[in-house]
């Protein structure tokens, strides 16, 4: 009965545009899905290379009185299927499988705590979500697996505190996730469903491990404002894992000392610590490995590094605070990065152009925008 009622929750709300009222060529060069938490909306952003606007949004959840929180976003390889993970359940949250065009249910599994990071493999069979946890204690939790075709809940991988920025290798061999309460950067095994590695990446205390690290949660509370900022300065709380294309090395945020830290998958060892701007956040690395966009959550701001050289080519100021998600163009020719807002206020889509190194469009959004997803072009 709820999972009837939950598919009649999907409410498909066209919004007039341009392209939706007669024009020619109705297929926009580049398209976007962003999901709002504070209102379970999902906007599709359609961007021609000068303008960004909203075509149409659609509802997520199952509570029609209270927030579930669509977290985090990502579209199969083929573009037929959008996954999106809701965070807040009874007690536990949910990852959801939407028809793209209509907004329409094709599944939907309970998973853990607050389900949150998400990524699909490359052939599209699974898809791995981090369980953050973030209402729950300061214990372990873990990453899910997922088999997309059913729906079912195949494994479920006990990490390390708070897991998040669950990323895949272009091969699909492995899976990287940090823990925010831990310092700690994972290494999960795609075929076996184990845990690898581990590498601590508290500054002046790195130590790599076999296996599942042991929890030091170390931490009080996560880096969400100024507060949190200087208790934790020393340590790094890491928010995302982000493998190079060639998969040689892992980039991840420092959210707590403002660090992106490289990490090289050869000899698992730091390579790199390059300052960054205040609260480093989601990152995301262009097709050719050659730059980095970076959100910073506190510095409100989005950077975009050159990652041969570690220069910060450009630190560019967003509309509203706390920014919070990124994705590239498959051309590497634009970043999209999400900004939450705060309060009432709406929230941002902004659009970099990583040529010029400049923001090219903005469109405001419901409010508390966080995960995105580009939907290639068919």
């Amino acid at each position: 009965m709820i999972r009837s009622l939950a598919l009649l929750l999907f409410v498909f709300l066209p919004v007039a545009s341009p392209l939706s009222a007669g024009s020619q060529d109705p297929t926009p060069m580049y398209r976007v899905f962003v999901g709002s938490e504070a209102t379970d909306r999902i906007s599709l952003v359609v961007f021609d290379g000068y303008e960004a606007r909203v075509e149409r949004e659609f509802t997520v959840g199952m509570y029609p009185t209270e927030p579930d929180g669509p977290h985090g976003l990502a579209m199969s390889p083929d573009g037929e299927t959008l996954f999106v993970t809701t965070g807040h359940g009874r007690p536990f949250g949910n990852l959801w499988k939407i028809d793209p065009t209509s907004g329409r249910s094709l599944g939907r599994v309970e998973l853990g705590f607050f389900p949150a990071s998400l990524a699909i493999s490359p052939d599209g069979r699974y898809a791995w979500v981090a369980n953050f946890n973030l209402h729950g204690d300061m214990v372990p939790s873990s990453v899910s697996v997922v088999e997309t075709a059913r729906m079912l809940e195949v494994s479920r991988i006990e990490t390390c505190t708070m897991p998040h920025g669950s990323r895949l290798t272009a091969d699909g061999r492995h899976q990287y996730s940090t823990c925010m309460m831990d310092d700690v950067l994972v290494d999960v095994d795609a075929w076996s469903l184990d845990v690898r590695r581990h590498i601590r990446l508290t500054p002046g205390s790195e130590s790599a491990g076999e296996g599942r690290p042991h929890s030091h949660s170390t931490h009080q509370g996560h880096h969400d404002g100024p507060e949190g900022h200087e208790a934790h300065q020393q340590a790094c709380s890491p928010t995302w894992a982000q493998p190079s294309p060639n998969g040689a090395h892992v980039y991840v945020a420092c959210n707590a000392s403002d660090e992106l830290v490289e990490v090289s998958t050869a000899e698992w060892q730091v390579t790199r610590r390059i300052s960054a701007a205040r609260g480093i956040y989601n990152l995301e690395v262009t097709s050719d490995g050659a730059l980095l966009v970076a959100t910073n959550k506190q510095g409100n701001s989005i950077s975009i590094f050159d990652l041969a050289t570690g220069e910060e080519r450009a630190r560019l100021a967003t509309r509203r605070s706390t920014v919070h998600g990124v994705t590239i163009s498959s051309d590497d020719r634009y970043a999209f990065v999400t900004v939450e807002g705060v309060g009432s206020e709406p929230g941002t889509l902004e659009v970099v152009d990583l040529q010029a190194g400049q923001i090219a469009a903005r469109v405001d959004l419901p409010p508390q925008s966080a995960g995105l997803a580009l939907w290639p072009s068919r």
